[in-house]
């Protein structure tokens, strides 16, 4: 979500002039082709009462464990997940919280941590925890405060990535921190060829024009940061690189410079970076020094290209347009099936070319947010299969085996939240183990199971972790 770069609802209202700004194409022969809607969804869908659950026939919710108090109050929004072994770890605008899903059915609160940012997106490392922080505060520490755009005399404003030691998850720690120029919206671990150093991409929205007047944001932000960790020592953090991923500049017609997302996948050497007007494919055989394959733009469909998917075998990048910033209801009738969505895109001799837009095909209401968002693969050999939230169009899984015809197979949603204008919805749906989990943003966290034939195998692959931004191969 781009929220708190910009200004909390000031972000909002750029982002909607700027949707306002650009009239919606008509809709291509092969976009319309991409995402027939199911015959049942659409009127499950629009009988849903406002918090009521509503799956299709393969789908069911098994779990959900609210926000708990002090992450439970109108701010504290749920955001981004990470496993290890029989934990998950909920990010949260309070903080985050650890539970213990060695029972999926019956997950348990081992620890709650109170440390206030935006957004706190979550990722873990061995006996490390990271999280990113994308507003300028008093200080580095959990017990700062937020600061505006102008700062006091003396007062030197922090933003970048926490660390902290959750050797003991009910007793997680505070470590250190790194500073980082407009801060980290959301970051991506890179492990080195030494085991006991670990790179981290960080990704942090700028602006675009001449001028951000942001104390810690120079303009422009054509790059991203990349931090050394020394797992051992990590109090020794700090940045080693900023290079320029784009040779073809990011132009002053983007919503915002920098990258939103990135997702690496070191067996393959490879990492896709959804930068708000462009698409990077990149080489990082050498993680400090990455290489431009290809750059990429779609003026007509995409506004902020936002996260990136590798298939397992890493012929397939899938992009994700998250139009309107997360706070407008893009899934409508007025809006075409290739805004707000995702593009399926084939490497062909290293190079990324658009096969086919996906749209979670059930219309919501104007009162609902909905948008592509976050999603992981679900590991069946053989079939590009993905798992994927869309605020409050709910959680779709959706098969990408056929790039030029993506289809949805199954889906997870509430009705509309009672009140007018919340932002809500599902943040995160991952696949980890055997179970869905959806962080919802209001509602808390959701483990959702799937029964299917065509996702069973995936039931029997075992991970030891899962960053989603971090990809392995199964």
């Amino acid at each position: 979500m781009i929220f708190s770069r910009f200004g909390g609802v000031a972000a909002l209202a750029l982002v909607l002039s700027a949707c306002a700004s650009s009239p919606p194409p008509s809709q291509s022969p092969q976009a319309a082709a991409s995402s027939p809607p199911p015959a049942s969804s659409a009127s499950q869908s629009a009988t849903a009462a406002p918090g009521d659950v509503v799956t299709s026939d393969n789908v069911k919710l098994v779990a959900n464990m609210p926000r708990e108090a002090p992450l439970d109050g109108d701010s504290n929004l749920n955001s981004d997940l990470a496993f290890q072994g029989n934990y998950v770890f909920v990010g949260n605008f309070g903080g985050f919280t650890v539970y213990d899903i060695s029972d999926p059915t019956k997950p348990k609160t081992v620890s709650t941590v109170a440390c206030e940012s935006q957004q706190n997106d979550v990722s873990v490392y061995g006996n490390l925890l990271f999280l990113s922080v994308d507003e300028p505060r008093s200080d580095e520490t959990c017990q700062s405060k937020p600061l505006g755009m102008e700062t006091g005399e003396g007062v030197r404003p922090w933003e970048g990535i926490r660390v902290f030691d959750i050797s003991d998850k009910s007793a997680p720690k505070y470590v250190s921190s790194v500073a980082t120029e407009c801060g980290s919206h959301t970051h991506t671990m890179v492990p080195g060829k030494n085991p006991d150093t670990l790179y981290i991409y960080v990704s942090s929205p700028g602006s675009a024009g001449p001028d951000s007047g942001s104390p810690t944001c120079r303009s422009p932000h054509e790059l991203i940061q990349i931090v050394e960790v020394p797992v051992k020592d990590p109090k020794q953090a700090k940045v080693v690189a900023s290079p320029n991923i784009f040779p073809e500049g990011q132009g002053g017609d983007s919503f915002a410079a920098g990258c939103h997302d990135i997702t690496a996948y070191p067996e393959k050497n490879l990492a896709a970076a959804a930068c708000f007007g462009d698409g990077v494919l990149l080489d990082i055989s050498d993680p400090v020094q990455p290489k431009v394959l290809q750059q990429i733009k779609d003026r007509e469909n995409f506004q902020i290209w936002h996260s990136a998917t590798f298939n397992n075998d890493a012929t397939k990048v899938v992009f994700g347009d998250e139009l309107g910033g997360g706070g407008m209801p893009t899934c409508d009738a007025k809006t075409p099936v290739t805004k707000g969505a995702n593009a399926v895109y084939d490497i062909v001799d290293g190079k990324l070319e658009r096969r086919g837009y996906f749209k979670m095909p059930r219309e919501q209401t104007p009162a609902e947010n909905c948008v592509a968002h976050n999603g992981s693969l679900i590991p069946v050999k053989g079939k590009d299969i993905m798992v994927q939230a869309w605020y409050q169009g709910g959680v779709s899984i959706w098969d990408f085996t056929d790039s030029e015809a993506p289809k949805e197979i199954g889906f997870f949603e509430r009705g509309p939240e009672p009140q007018d204008g919340v932002i809500a919805g599902s943040w995160s749906a991952y696949y980890y183990n055997g179970y869905i989990y959806s962080s919802d943003m209001l509602r808390g966290l959701d483990v959702i199971e799937i029964t299917d034939p065509l996702t069973d195998p995936a039931k029997s692959v075992r991970m030891a972790d899962f960053n989603v931004q971090t990809q392995k191969a199964y």
